[in-house]
């Protein structure tokens, strides 16, 4: 199912009119999950990820038991309807699953399930990096240099940064 969803970003109605699938148009218009866990709380994990060249920033907290698993998720999105889609479908599909089972969600899951354009695949992206930094603290074998590779990789890749330092747990 595909629906008429205005691009915003384009002042050309007839060129910034394309397809959505009725998903994305639902997380869209009924995000779930929304707000903030207690970024202080020790079982709280945040991760934040913009990309400036689109203006997308989201910011994804889980909350973990002492078994390891993911039992609450929130997110916290500024940008495009595509954006707000995948960082909530992020957190209804985290919830129950070991931090090591939330890892394995790849952005190419996200943008299948969703059935993202190619030109909207960055907002997969950054959904699946949010779950990497998020986990950080719960996950040790995500180094300090791991992540700041990681955050190097990105911004010189995709032109997205870290807003804050996630190995240094600052964000």
């Amino acid at each position: 199912m595909y629906a008429l969803f205005p691009c915003l970003e384009c002042p050309f109605p007839c060129i910034g009119s394309f397809l959505c699938h009725s998903q994305v148009v639902d997380h869209y218009e009924n995000p779930i999950n929304v707000g903030s866990l207690d970024k202080n709380a020790k079982n709280v994990g945040t991760g934040l990820v913009g990309a400036p060249a689109c203006g997308d920033v989201m910011k994804l907290q889980i909350q973990v038991d002492e078994k390891g698993k993911i039992v609450d998720a929130s997110v916290t999105t500024f940008g495009c309807g595509s954006a707000i889609a995948s960082s909530s479908l992020v957190t209804e599909w985290v919830k129950c699953k070991s931090i090591d089972e939330a890892l394995e969600i790849k952005n190419t899951d996200i943008a299948k399930e969703l059935c993202l354009p190619p030109v909207k695949l960055h907002c997969s992206k950054l959904s699946s990096w949010l779950l990497i930094i998020a986990g950080e603290p719960f996950k040790p074998i995500l180094s300090k240099n791991y992540l700041c590779h990681l955050g190097k990789q990105l911004q010189c890749t995709f032109g997205l940064v870290f807003l804050g330092c996630p190995a240094e747990r600052c964000i």
